[in-house]
């Protein structure tokens, strides 16, 4: 890349080769086709272009792929048709785009771009489950399915099937920084947990056991089996909410702290926070090891408009989180702030890429075009975030918004100067 080549497409092209030798791994992202005309390498380029920029299908990305300055960027001197989109999605491989995405996070990791994500010292990483998208009529072999209540043109209540695909995310969660790591789709008739483990253990073998120190996970997880699965197999302690009243350590939980003085109390955000920290509590027969339990009580003052007049409000939040593995170095307040980054994966992942990114829609309804175009969209996002959050002031300095940045490098496409992607 030329230094005269000095517009924000080409600051994007610059630092995605430099940083992350995306040129390189660019030519290892192939398909199965026999003779291809078009080369792999265009149609992937495009894909990933095109989700920096938000196009939200096919045909306006064959539109998008006429200009000449986008055909720079992919090293392919002609447009590529919709069709073709779909036909290569089909065919081409997630694992390599697994690969890419793996490659591009450690390098973000060896360059310390997460440290900003750590709370206490500690890398959480954050899992739920998020339903991409559902169709009424068309379905895929990897589809699940359920059956809806929903009223006919009559107004009668009817029952229909409705199809839909939902995956597991791993998040390394954090104040200014988040990023997805991987996602595991769940299959029919399976819960979640059953997803998640084999997420984690995929990613034990991917990233390595000490690319982040913990795993933080909402009630649904807090269950004995994958307790036991990550902490004793997997070497990873786990913070998870406990909501269950049924459980025994629940109900121990409410009698061991009920009338005692909270042993911690600190200021959160405005909140006044008690904590009462138990440990050396039994979970349950499935999980043989003890466990600890840190009881959280937020009190703060919230003002609400009611009536047309301000009015300031009480408010208070109770939660109790459920510690297992060596987490005994830190202290409650510690617990109470990693098991709050849970929220990032809603906030910062599945919210702006619903809002802006167009997760829930599918561009080609095929089980392996799905995960491919879903592992570009995850890749274009961590790419541009990167970029705009690590490498360009604008948004830094607080003289451009990030929405901003990213219609600068799609009007790169129309005006400034040509960007070769190919260019030494």
């Amino acid at each position: 890349m030329n230094r005269s080549d000095f517009n924000p497409l080409g600051q994007f092209v610059a630092y995605a080769c430099k940083r992350f030798h995306l040129h390189l791994l660019a030519g290892g992202l192939g398909d199965a086709r026999p003779q291809p005309q078009i080369p792999a390498r265009a149609v992937g380029l495009s894909l990933v272009l095109g989700e920096v920029v938000q196009v939200p299908g096919f045909l306006q990305l064959q539109q998008e792929t006429a200009l000449p300055q986008w055909q720079r960027w992919m090293g392919y001197a002609n447009p590529i048709s919709h069709d073709t989109f779909g036909y290569v999605t089909e065919r081409m491989d997630p694992a390599k785009w697994r690969a890419a995405g793996v490659w591009i996070n450690r390098r973000l990791k060896k360059g310390k771009a997460f440290e900003g994500c750590k709370v206490h010292g500690l890398l959480a990483l954050s899992l739920d489950a998020n339903e991409q998208f559902c169709s009424d009529h068309r379905c895929c072999e990897d589809c699940q399915s359920r059956e809806i209540t929903c009223k006919n043109e009559a107004g009668q209540e009817v029952k229909k099937t409705q199809y839909y695909h939902k995956q597991v995310y791993a998040q390394l969660s954090g104040p200014q920084w988040s990023v997805i790591l991987d996602f595991e789709p769940m299959r029919q008739g399976q819960e979640e947990c059953a997803a998640a483990l084999r997420l984690l253990r995929r990613m034990r073998g991917a990233y390595g056991p000490r690319f982040f120190d913990l795993v933080v996970v909402d009630s649904w997880y807090a269950n004995g089996p994958f307790l036991k699965t990550v902490v004793e197999e997997l070497g990873w302690p786990v913070i998870a909410v406990l909501k269950q009243e049924r459980y025994e350590v629940y109900q121990e939980t409410e009698a061991l702290s009920r009338g005692q003085k909270p042993v911690q109390r600190v200021e959160r955000d405005g909140r006044t926070v008690e904590i009462w920290d138990l440990r050396s509590l039994r979970f349950s027969d499935a999980y043989p090891g003890s466990v600890r339990v840190v009881k959280v009580r937020e009190r703060w003052r919230q003002r609400q408009r009611v009536g047309g007049q301000w009015e300031d409000h009480d408010k208070e939040q109770n939660w109790i989180w459920v510690v297992a593995g060596e987490l005994d170095g830190y202290d409650g307040a510690a617990i109470r702030d990693v098991g709050h980054l849970r929220w990032k994966i809603e906030n910062n992942a599945f919210c702006e890429l619903t809002q802006h990114g167009h997760l829930t829609h599918c561009a080609h309804h095929h089980p392996v075009a799905a995960m491919v175009l879903l592992w570009v969209k995850l890749i274009a996002f961590t790419l541009f975030h990167a970029f705009a959050l690590l490498h360009g002031k604008l948004f830094r300095l607080g003289r451009a918004t990030m929405s901003e940045v990213r219609k600068q490098i799609d009007r790169s496409l129309l005006c400034g100067r040509p960007v070769s992607f190919f260019s030494g």
